[in-house]
C-alpha cells in the first residue's frame, strides 16, 4: 500500500545559522570531528555552503520519517539522524574558520558594497519566481526578513543555494545570471569571515583549519548518506525518496555552482574517499584551493552586524 509522503511541499534550501549558533554546534561536535578516522575523510568536491543549506532544508522531511526508521530499521543508527543539524552547522562553522585562515581583513567594505545590490537583485528575481510558483515563497520571504551584515551574508548563501537547486526550472525565466548566483555563494561566507577578523582577529592556522574543515564536511556527508539510505528503503515503492532526501551531488553540472567545487560527480554517486587521507595538521584536501579571500577568526564570540 502506498504511504503518504511526509512532505507538505518540495523542500527548499535554508539559510545557515549565524556564526555564534554554528560555533556552539561546532564545539559540541568537535570530539566527533577529531575522532574521525583518516580513512573516513572525503574529498571536498562539493560547495560546503550549498550542502549545508540543502541539508537544513530537508531536515523536516527526514524528521517526519524518524519513527518509521526506528520501527522498520531497528539497526539504523538514529543518533546520526538526530545530530544531522549539528553536523551541518559544524561544517558551516569549520568552513568559515578555514576562510579566516586566509587573512585579507580589510576586504569587508568592498564586499559589503557588492553584497547589498546583489542581494536585492537576486531577492527581487526570487520573489518574481515565487509568485509564479517556481520557487518556494516561504523560503524567499524568510530571506527578505533578514537585516544586518550577518543576515546579508547568510541571505546570499541561501539565495545561491535556492537558485542552484532549481536552476533547470528557472533558467530562461529570470534576469538572474549564473555568474550572480555563483558570486552570491562566494561572498556570503567571505563577509562572515571578514566580520570575524574585524571583531576578534584571526583564528586557527591554515593547516589546522583545513583539517577540521575536511573532517567536519566528511562527518556531515557520511551522516546524510546514511539518512538517504534509510529513506530510500522506506520509500522505495512510493518512488519519492529523492524528493525527500535529494543527492548532494544533484545540480552541480551548471556554472552556477561555486568555484570552490571540484570536478562534477554524477548525481547520486557516493563521494570518493581520498586515496591518501591527510592526517591531522596537513594541508587542504585535493579538490580545494587555499583560501585567498577575506577570512575571519571564528572563536565562538558573538558577531555584530
Amino acid at each position: 500500500m502506498t504511504k503518504p509522503s511526509p512532505l507538505k511541499k518540495k523542500p527548499a534550501p535554508k539559510k545557515p545559522a549565524a556564526p555564534p549558533q554554528a560555533a556552539a554546534a561546532f564545539d559540541e561536535t568537535l570530539p566527533e570531528i577529531e575522532a574521525l578516522s583518516p580513512d573516513r575523510l572525503i574529498a571536498i568536491n562539493l560547495d560546503i555552503p550549498r550542502v549545508v543549506s540543502q541539508v537544513l532544508g530537508v531536515l523536516p522531511g527526514l524528521r517526519a520519517l524518524r519513527s518509521a526508521i526506528a520501527e522498520r530499521l531497528p539497526t539504523h543508527e538514529l543518533a546520526s539522524l538526530d545530530r544531522l543539524e549539528a553536523y551541518a552547522l559544524a561544517a558551516w562553522y569549520a568552513h568559515l574558520a578555514w576562510l579566516s585562515s586566509g587573512g585579507a581583513e580589510n576586504a569587508l567594505k568592498p564586499l559589503l558594497a557588492e553584497a547589498a545590490p546583489l542581494r536585492e537583485n537576486l531577492l527581487s528575481d526570487a520573489e518574481a519566481l515565487a509568485r509564479r510558483g517556481l520557487l518556494d515563497a516561504d523560503t524567499v520571504a524568510e530571506i527578505r526578513a533578514g537585516q544586518g551584515y550577518i543576515d546579508t551574508a547568510n541571505d546570499l548563501v541561501a539565495l545561491s543555494a535556492l537558485f542552484t537547486a532549481s536552476w533547470s526550472e528557472v533558467a530562461g525565466r529570470t534576469a538572474a545570471t549564473e555568474e550572480e548566483v555563483r558570486r552570491a555563494g562566494e561572498i556570503g561566507p567571505q563577509i562572515l569571515a571578514a566580520l570575524g577578523v574585524r571583531e576578534h582577529g584571526k583564528g586557527p592556522g591554515p593547516t589546522e583549519a583545513a583539517d577540521r574543515r575536511a573532517r567536519a564536511f566528511s562527518l556531515l556527508v557520511h551522516a546524510y548518506d546514511q539518512a538517504r539510505r534509510a529513506v530510500t528503503y522506506l520509500r522505495w515503492d512510493e518512488g519519492d525518496a529523492d524528493a525527500i532526501a535529494p543527492s548532494l551531488y544533484k545540480g552541480r553540472t551548471g556554472r552556477a555552482a561555486s568555484s570552490s567545487d571540484a570536478a562534477a560527480a554524477p548525481a547520486d554517486e557516493a563521494p570518493a574517499a581520498l586515496p591518501a587521507p591527510a592526517p591531522t595538521g596537513t594541508a587542504a584536501p585535493t579538490g580545494t584551493a587555499a583560501p585567498s579571500g577575506p577570512g575571519a577568526a571564528l572563536n565562538g564570540a558573538p558577531f555584530t552586524g
